[in-house]
């Protein structure tokens, strides 16, 4: 089965209702325009029943199939922030608000989960219930445990919960999964750094937190490279370095460091945690200085289930001819959150040969909208069939 041909004849619209969204990007929790854009919509389509305001800003809609003896209820979920970037390029549905942009292709996700809930609010051709879901603040980490917080999967008495993402170099419409861990826990870490200043004339009377500051950063690769298996794939990166004074004839009395961990299983990140701090400190102690740190753990590690997982491919080769197998991505997405509260599966889908994400000439392309709908849509009618 190729693309469905009701969501290839809607590809125009659909295009139309993205590159909307696209020139009128919103931040964070701030999606209201997107929001009431995205609810009206579904109105319109006749959705069985439309609810704003879940988690803040994010909406969610529910459409009913012919039948309902199976009782199940399936999430298809799409994100709907954009990222505070300056846009470069030049189309003329470029974004219209100063210093943001949709960098990632959630004005493409949102535009294809809306196609695929137009279609199946049409044709009702499945057994149980959909359940679209249109987050906010995917770029911050928290807008999925925002939506669960607030009730989202106990409400709608969600079963299984499904999402995509675009991903520039696959094949415009092509999709990539894996079973499993498939992105990274993101988790940040801040190293307080307590020295003695003293003028930089002088540098005998102090006890330079800038020299301890620079060990820590070089002493902290080793825990990737010497502290973890290396079959495995972790990456810890350091990326603030500041200093207390930032004048340029004195030794500070404290530099304050600041960077990411990402890793793929509860125990490298225990690990990692517990080997940041035991580096840190022994490296300071070393020049006889000290460090504090903390360590948040962020947005967990995306887990796809694997009968789920597995289903997500056959749709995706029955749509596009193929589906091959992603690879570990080190990148985060918090539609990790959903997948810890329910089965479920995150896919890729082509962007082509496009800008990288969160690049400030990256745009979605529109030729993949068919694609993804119809992802979507036949992943409800095999998982929920109405015969």
């Amino acid at each position: 089965m190729p693309v469905k041909n009701r969501l290839a004849d809607l590809q125009g619209e659909i295009a139309a209702w993205r590159r909307d969204i696209h020139a009128h990007p919103e931040l964070g929790f701030e999606v209201r325009r997107t929001a009431a854009l995205v609810a009206d919509k579904l109105r319109e389509f006749g959705v069985d029943e439309v609810i704003t305001g879940v988690g803040g800003t994010g909406v969610v809609g529910v459409i009913r199939g012919r039948r309902q003896d199976s009782g199940k209820v399936i999430g298809l979920r799409g994100d709907m922030d954009a990222l505070p970037i300056r846009e470069a390029g030049a189309a003329d549905y470029r974004s219209q608000t100063e210093g943001v942009m949709h960098a990632c292709g959630h004005d493409g996700h949102t535009a294809m989960v809306l196609g695929a809930a137009k279609y199946l609010a049409e044709t009702r051709n499945f057994d149980g219930t959909v359940v679209v879901i249109f987050q906010p603040a995917e770029e911050l980490g928290s807008g999925a445990k925002a939506m669960i917080d607030d009730g989202l999967m106990e409400r709608w008495s969600i079963d299984e919960v499904y999402g995509l993402h675009n991903m520039p170099g696959l094949p415009v419409g092509q999709f990539a999964i894996r079973p499993g861990p498939v992105m990274a826990a993101t988790d940040e870490f801040f190293i307080d750094v307590e020295g003695k200043g003293s003028h930089a004339a002088a540098p005998h009377e102090s006890i330079d937190p800038t020299v301890i500051a620079s060990h820590i950063v070089i002493a902290l690769q080793t825990i990737i490279s010497r502290n973890l298996d290396p079959v495995l794939q972790g990456v810890l990166s350091v990326t603030a370095f500041a200093t207390s004074s930032k004048a340029f004839n004195v030794i500070p009395q404290r530099v304050a460091l600041r960077g990411t961990v990402r890793s793929h299983s509860p125990q490298m990140q225990d690990m990692i945690e517990r080997r940041l701090g035991e580096v840190a400190r022994g490296t300071a102690a070393t020049f006889g200085g000290t460090a504090e740190i903390r360590y948040l753990r962020h947005v967990p590690i995306t887990i796809n289930s694997d009968e789920p997982a597995a289903v997500a491919a056959e749709v995706a080769a029955a749509v596009s001819g193929g589906c091959s197998e992603a690879a570990l991505i080190m990148g985060g997405e918090d539609f990790s959150y959903m997948l810890q509260q329910r089965p479920g599966a995150f896919i890729f889908l082509g962007n082509g040969d496009s800008a990288g994400l969160h690049h400030p000439e990256y745009n979605f392309d529109d030729e993949a909208i068919p694609a993804g709908c119809s992802w979507f849509a036949e992943l409800v009618e095999r998982r929920l069939p109405a015969a």
